[in-house]
């Protein structure tokens, strides 16, 4: 039967209820950039499609280098004016914002849906995971600026700024935002290029309405990146991306001994040894491919002791062979449920373009091609954009010279490494000089712990995934993965906020002279 798209879900039925909700940041033809204390129709829209059937649609507005000094400097004094603010008050806003994410749940996940290619129940979790998080905060947060000696811990200087990737706006962008806030800091936002820009916009409209002080601007990084690491007065610097531009980022802040929160890639990876739970493996397999990888702490890296690759390979091609892809919105009858997907597109066509060519360039150089899908057996509608789909790939034994044998592919192409000795197993796994999460998969906890601890990623799970986590979970990296300080639980608060040592105070974090291990 063909698919149809599911009624009043298009793109434009979409747009048409944001201008509704929050005229004041969607025009009719274009996002309004929120800066100066105003939404304002500024900045110049670029050329962009949609992810999930290539509809061209307007761009961020991106605005120039005058303006973002501009909307700095704004927030900047607005900061001073938060900062004193009591927390009743702080939290009664932020309770506020709260309550629009919750009244605007649908539509913010249908946004998420279409910018960034999410399946439906996915959307809604990352909403979700966003206003439970912050809940969890409104709660704590008498506690968490109560020092250790009874005095109460401040606001930072300046307001935080925050440079975020596209793949998870709310859950964790507008997240750490909210708890900037309610910590007594202004906020001052950058939209991921890539996609997020619409939900990140009507988020932020809410916020805003609440009372909180919070500037959303969209610009090329390469323009704004000064303004928003290197500007004075910011007091903080909170980064998700990749490590090209984190280590730009951290070239930048290297002269101000300005507070950051550094987090970049790494290739996560889990190792099977002495292994025979396979019914949990798979179980473990098929959520991994949630969202496509399209996640930090995603694993596109299997090291199988030798020996196990016959069951290891039994395991894992009925996983991916069984693996939903397509359309989002496309259903059968107009009174269907969403479909449930395991994954719709990647972020761009480009990407799945780069991806495809990257399968071939690890099987050019010698790699084994152990599964490759098809596009064709994804769920469409009989007449769409496909471009930006791919189908689950996985190379054995890639050759060291590819270009993802030390990176992350940040999509659903996997690897599998073969290993005879514990040594190759640790290299193998260690590739990417730190990572933020590792798994090991094996019948003995021993060995388990013992390889555990010389993993160079933050979080080791043993016979169980680790994911970042939130609420009472700290969240950091290892390694090249990470730069400054950890995150998560009671330490995003003190990350965003000065205790009796003020600016020199020690926090746990990855810094060049930091030598305690972390709890995994």
């Amino acid at each position: 039967m063909a698919l149809i798209l599911k009624p009043g879900t298009s793109w434009w039925e979409t747009y048409a209820r944001c201008v509704q909700v929050a005229p004041e940041a969607f025009d009719s033809d274009r996002l309004r950039n929120l800066t100066r204390g105003e939404w304002r129709r500024i900045g110049i829209p670029g050329d962009h499609v949609n992810a999930v059937d290539g509809t061209p649609i307007p761009g961020p507005p991106l605005v120039d280098y005058d303006e973002a000094v501009a909307a700095v400097a704004f927030a900047l004094e607005e900061h001073k004016l938060w900062a004193d603010v009591d927390l009743d008050e702080r939290r009664a806003r932020v309770s506020e914002a709260v309550d629009g994410l919750i009244e605007h749940r649908d539509l913010l996940a249908l946004l998420l849906v279409w910018e960034i290619g999410k399946p439906w129940r996915l959307a809604c979790a990352d909403v979700d995971r966003c206003v439970d998080g912050v809940r969890w905060y409104l709660g704590q947060i008498e506690r968490q600026l109560t020092a250790a000696d009874g005095t109460q811990r401040s606001p930072l200087p300046g307001p935080v700024s925050n440079i975020a990737s596209w793949n998870y706006p709310m859950s964790v962008q507008v997240h750490a935002e909210l708890v900037q806030a309610l910590a007594g800091n202004a906020v001052v936002a950058k939209t991921p290029s890539q996609g997020g820009f619409h939900a990140l916009t009507l988020a932020h409209a809410l916020m805003r309405r609440a009372g909180l002080p919070v500037t959303l601007l969209s610009g090329m990084g390469s323009q704004m990146g000064e303004v928003l690491i290197r500007s004075e007065g910011i007091g903080a610097l909170a980064f998700v991306g990749g490590r090209a531009n984190g280590r730009r980022a951290a070239v930048a802040l290297a002269d101000t001994g300005r507070r950051h929160m550094l987090e970049q890639e790494g290739l996560n990876a889990w190792g099977v040894w002495d292994f025979s739970q396979w019914d949990l493996l798979a179980q473990h397999m098929r959520k991994g491919f949630e969202y496509a990888k399209q996640r930090c702490t995603a694993y596109p890296r299997y090291v199988v002791q030798r020996r196990l690759m016959p069951a290891f390979l039994e395991t894992y091609l009925p996983v991916v062979n069984a693996i939903r892809f397509g359309h989002p919105l496309a259903v059968e009858q107009r009174d269907d449920p969403l479909p449930e997907l395991d994954f719709g597109p990647v972020i761009h066509a480009t990407k799945a373009s780069d991806l495809s060519r990257q399968f071939d360039e690890a099987v050019h150089g010698g790699g084994i091609p152990l599964y490759r899908g098809s596009v064709g057996d994804g769920r469409f509608l009989d007449v769409q954009d496909t471009s930006a789909y791919i189908a689950p790939a996985c190379v054995l034994q890639p050759p060291a010279s590819w270009s993802l044998h030390h990176a992350e592919p940040f999509g659903p192409l996997d690897s599998v490494v073969v290993v005879d000795t514990q040594a190759e197993l640790l290299a193998a796994m260690n590739a990417s000089n730190g990572s933020l999460v590792a798994s090991i998969a094996t019948d003995d906890t021993d060995t388990g712990a013992t390889v555990a601890e010389e993993l160079q990623a933050f979080k080791v799970g043993i016979n169980k995934p680790r994911s970042r986590g939130d609420r009472e979970e700290v969240f950091g990296g290892l390694g090249a993965s990470w730069k400054g300080c950890f995150v998560g639980g009671d330490l995003l608060v003190e990350a965003v906020t000065y205790g009796p040592g003020g600016e020199h105070e020690a926090l746990y974090g990855n810094f060049p002279s930091y030598s305690r291990r972390p709890s995994r």
